[in-house]
């Protein structure tokens, strides 16, 4: 992130996600006395305080340059007529479901908006977010969402139209992969093991194989297939998820949530 993006920002909203970026940017090397979090519980703000030693916590919004919508659905149009209100030019919306035709009509002209789609593993720094700017954007406007975002993870741009499949894909994915992952410990235990040796071997399945993923230059398939040997326990395996209709079952998983995410919108 370079020093020109360090710039004060306002976080409405101190609950996981908003904490989650607040910390990436800590990290990234956002000065804590540039960053202010409005959160209306008093424990919560207290407990900030000590997670985030210099960052600003009020009870509510102050004037600010720009800020982020971390609230509930229901709450984001009126917060971000609030922060334009007070001086924010540029805000970035987190708030799933809330388009940017609200937003934008709530911010009037003088502020623009960029909605955004992120997922939980920005808890741990290994978000996967995707963003559509207003028509009153700007590029440096989309600069700077990808740098607050950016700090959690990696960040992609796309039409707004596209952001209920993103919302299939990434923003609901972790629960699918969270399901498996029960599942597969399920099995471990139905199989013999215990359920502290279950739980270990599966969680650092799902790590090691996602580093791989991540850093292999193979696709899917490919390495899907270096570890299934002809006629082997793998194949075996795979042919019983295929016959399973796995492949099925995982598009009509996705099919549901682009669904019931346009519903949202609508």
């Amino acid at each position: 992130m370079n020093s020109a993006a360090r710039t004060p920002i306002t976080f409405v909203g101190g609950g996981n996600m908003g904490a989650a970026l607040v910390a990436g940017l800590l990290k990234a090397g956002w000065p804590a006395s540039l960053i202010t979090v409005v959160e209306t519980s008093s424990d919560r703000r207290a407990q900030l305080n000590v997670l985030y030693p210099g960052v600003v916590t009020s009870e509510k919004i102050v004037a600010c340059t720009a800020g982020v919508i971390a609230v509930k659905p229901p709450a984001a149009a009126e917060t971000c007529a609030a922060l334009a209100q007070a001086g924010a030019t540029r805000v970035l919306s987190i708030a799933a479901g809330i388009g940017l035709t609200t937003l934008q009509a709530a911010a009037g002209t003088t502020a623009a908006v960029v909605r955004a789609m992120p997922n939980t593993p920005a808890l741990v720094g290994e978000g996967a977010a995707a963003i559509s700017g207003s028509s009153q954007c700007v590029e440096s406007d989309m600069v700077w969402a990808e740098s607050v975002l950016g700090s959690v993870g990696t960040v992609v741009r796309v039409d707004e139209k596209l952001l209920d499949a993103v919302t299939a894909i990434s923003g609901s994915g972790p629960a699918y992969i969270f399901l498996i992952a029960e599942a597969l410990m399920s099995s471990a235990v139905g199989a013999g093991l215990s359920p502290e040796i279950a739980d270990a071997l599966v969680r650092q399945l799902l790590v090691g194989s996602s580093k791989l993923l991540q850093q292999s230059a193979e696709t899917p398939a490919q390495l899907r297939a270096n570890v299934t040997s002809p006629n082997g326990v793998t194949a075996s395996a795979i042919q019983a998820l295929e016959q399973a209709g796995i492949r099925a079952a995982i598009e009509a998983t996705v099919q549901a949530a682009v669904s019931r995410s346009r519903e949202m919108g609508s």
